[in-house]
Parts: C-alpha cells; structure tokens; sequence
C-alpha cells in the first residue's frame, strides 16, 4: 500500500514589523501619503508608467557627471530573433587601460521603469573607481512576460562582453549588479551565464532583490501594508511576469524566480544587502544562506529599520551613508582580488 505524506505545517508565526530607523520614519510616512505600499495593481500599471511629480529622469547631462563621462544609446540584438535592445553606455573619457565595468539592470517591480532608472547611482559608485557603467533596457512585464525580460537583460551581456575592447572595457571584469527586480534579474541572467557557459561575469551586486515568486516568506507576511512595496504589490509583479496560474507553483523557471534555483554552486562573488523592515528580507536572507551552503562567496548586509530602496530615497542618513559605503568597499576589492 502506497502512503500519501501530506505536509501540514502552518506559515511561520511572525510578530509586529521591526521598527524602522529613527531617520528614515517620517520619510516612510511621508512616502506613505503619496503612495501606499500596496498601490500597484494589474489595472493601474499604465498609471504607474507615468513620471512621479517631483522626480526627474537624469539626462544625458547629469549622467555624464561634469563631463567626466561620455554617454551613449546603441540599439543592440537581442536573443534569437527576439526585438533589439537598448543599451545606455557610460564611459570614463580618459580612461588609458580597458576599464571594468558595472551592467546594470534597473528595478521597478518587472512592470516600471526604464535603463535610467537607477543608474545615478551606479554611476556614483563607479566613478571613484573608473568603471564604465552599461544599463540595459528590457521588455516590462505584462506586456512581455517571462521570459522576454530576462533574456534582454541576458542578450545585452553577451553584446558587452563580445564588445568589450571597441568600448576600452575589460570583459574579465564585469560586474553585474541591480535593485529590486533588476537584482532578481541580475541574479536570472547570472545563473544563465553559468548554466551557458556564456560570459564571464566577475561578480554580481544585488541590492534588495526580487528573488522568489512564491510571496510567502515570513517579511512578506510580516510587512504586509507597511513600507515602500508590498506582498500585494509584490504579488501584481509576479502575476505580470509569469501570469497568476503560474506564480507559486511548481513549474516556475529559477531565471524568472532565482530563489527555485536547485543549484547555487558555481557562481561569482555576490553581495546582497537589504533592509530589516521590508518586503524582501527573508528571502534574500534565504538565498545568501543557500549560496554559502553551495560552497559560494557571499557579503551579506541586513541593515536595522532600513526600508525598501531607503538608500535612494534617503541617501543623507546616516543608515544610507554606511550601506553606500559597504557596497563601495566590497566592489573595490572584487576589483583587486
């Protein structure tokens, strides 16, 4: 006689959320007012699309840092006969030796944002160590579910790296590295480049990713309507990009979700930081244990009453200033090693 095991263990009892940091609550109510943490629904994203009043996408100006970069935007294949991509291209000017490089994948939850979004501040975490900084524009969720937007993202290394010399880049040193969905995409395009044997990527910088479609963690359930991003915003992400029958169950690509990944051996140095008091806690904590289970290299920071993206929102505290600076530290010597 067969015996059916059926698991019935209950979620993970959790308690109040973690108080956030004494400078950055009344940011949190502030950004609270202007927009709940669980405003993103699958009928708004065309709203959500719109600019934000006050916030102004970095021109080619700004980018360019007082000229100390040259910027550029080349149209590039994509994979397999899929739609051409975009890249924008930032260069040290007077760079005398192949510079590395940062390739950045923007966040914006798969549904929002473009390839400056973000790339403000990669550049000033490139800059004091002359690297070129290379951001991707990718297909957004719905409209292109998985797994368009990662393939743009995996179509875009390839061309960096095979173009490496002509943009006085060196292709051993490339970084890759992004926020919310452009770590969970970073860490995607990572595990291809390994499992292809495609290019060769020096590390990985991802910075509170977007890893695990599954939503259930105990932050999740903990932060539910608190913050920045919520489990209901999560949710509307996950739904875009796999389709609501899909998400959470058994035949989600770890491209798409990284954290189903059955195997996390063999991959490059990786730093992931995230905050105590957000969404994303649990399993980007998860997925630091899993890496160094495998026999990986791992920094991890979880930063006391951090929320989601507080660096960015809030680059003046204090909090912000040491995370800024941790990521600066461990990219130096992933550069030196």
């Amino acid at each position: 006689m067969t015996r059916h095991i059926t698991d019935r263990r209950s979620p993970q009892p959790v308690g109040p959320p973690p108080p956030f940091d004494p400078e950055l609550a009344p940011i949190v109510v502030l950004l609270t007012s202007l927009r709940s943490p669980d405003a993103y629904r699958l009928d708004n994203i065309a709203e959500m699309r719109q600019p934000v009043p006050g916030v102004e996408t970095p021109t080619d100006a700004v980018l360019s840092r007082g000229g100390t970069y040259s910027v550029e935007e080349r149209t590039v294949p994509g994979q397999d006969g899929q739609p051409d991509i975009s890249l924008l291209i930032c260069l040290p000017k007077h760079a005398a030796t192949p510079t590395p490089a940062i390739y950045h994948i923007h966040g914006g939850g798969m549904i929002v944002g473009d390839n400056r979004f973000g790339l403000a501040e990669m550049l000033s975490l490139a800059e004091p160590m002359d690297m070129a900084v290379v951001s991707v524009e990718y297909r957004l969720a719905p409209q292109t579910p998985h797994p368009g937007p990662v393939e743009d993202c995996y179509a875009g290394l390839v061309w960096l790296s095979d173009h490496a010399h002509e943009l006085n880049i060196d292709p051993e040193r490339i970084v890759i590295g992004g926020a919310s969905a452009g770590g969970g995409l970073a860490a995607g395009v990572t595990l291809m480049a390994r499992d292809r044997s495609g290019p060769a990527i020096l590390a990985q910088m991802l910075l509170s990713p977007m890893l695990d479609d599954r939503n259930d963690s105990p932050s999740a359930r903990q932060m539910r309507g608190v913050g920045i991003w919520d489990s209901s915003s999560n949710e509307t992400g996950w739904n875009a990009l796999l389709g609501e029958r899909v998400r959470g169950g058994p035949d989600v690509s770890p491209y798409a979700a990284p954290s189903r990944a059955a195997d996390l051996s063999g991959l490059p140095s990786a730093f992931i930081d995230v905050g105590s008091a957000e969404t994303f806690r649990d399993e980007n904590v998860a997925y630091a244990s899993r890496i160094w289970q495998a026999g990986g290299r791992l920094e991890l920071h979880v930063w006391p009453g951090g929320f989601h993206g507080f660096d960015v929102v809030a680059p003046h505290t204090m909090i912000s200033q040491d995370a800024i600076a941790a990521r600066a530290a461990w990219l130096r010597r992933q550069l030196t090693a």
